[in-house]
């Protein structure tokens, strides 16, 4: 894969809002330890700016869980939620400052009806462990990409974060992007989620 499809390293240190409205579009390919690729395009992102944001996990401070959070930008921030769903975040600031983004969903590529409209569906459906917590993003194992030449724009919307309602005025924040047009969005509306679940059988 021609490293030129991968963004830049500065990329990741555009703002974290910047990048988490820019990811929508971009490829998520992961290569499993059996050499399988398995690939989705991203269509639904929110983006967290700890540690005075408090919805984010950096706000409780620096701690072995979030410390891949406070280190270089364009790595994984890996982490379980439910003792079950494993979620991937992109760390977006410089050293030491604990910004990320959240991937809430992608629309699969080469697996159709694959679930990932949900940030654990999609590290479950990618074979995403907490193995590639610290993951760097441009090396060969779990790497963003962007999409190919003259793919349609993405037409983007935004929102407040989901399940972050404890988080007082921060929970207010419309820091949620997702693609208008996919039926692979958490909160895809009747008319598209009946389409998803054709796609799926």
């Amino acid at each position: 894969m021609s490293r030129s499809k991968k963004p830049p390293r500065s990329f990741f240190l555009k703002g974290t809002v910047t990048v988490a409205r820019e990811l929508l579009g971009m490829h998520l390919v992961h290569v499993a330890a059996d050499g399988a690729r398995h690939r989705g395009r991203i269509v639904e992102t929110e983006a967290y700016q700890g540690p005075q944001d408090l919805a984010a996990h950096s706000a409780r401070g620096r701690t072995p869980r979030t410390e891949a959070m406070f280190g270089p930008p364009g790595h994984a921030y890996v982490y379980l939620v439910y003792g079950m769903w494993n979620c991937l975040n992109v760390v977006t600031a410089r050293v030491g400052r604990p910004h990320a983004v959240l991937l809430r969903a992608l629309e699969p590529i080469g697996a159709p009806g694959a679930r990932t409209w949900g940030p654990g569906l999609l590290c479950q459906a990618l074979g995403i462990g907490r193995e590639l917590n610290g993951e760097d993003l441009l090396g060969n194992t779990l790497w963003l990409e962007r999409p190919p030449a003259r793919t349609p724009r993405v037409r983007i919307a935004r929102a407040t974060r989901i399940g972050v309602d404890y988080a007082g005025d921060w929970a207010r924040r419309p820091w949620r992007f997702y693609d208008l047009d996919s039926a692979y969005v958490s909160t895809a509306p009747a008319p598209m989620r009946a389409y998803r679940g054709r796609v799926g059988k």
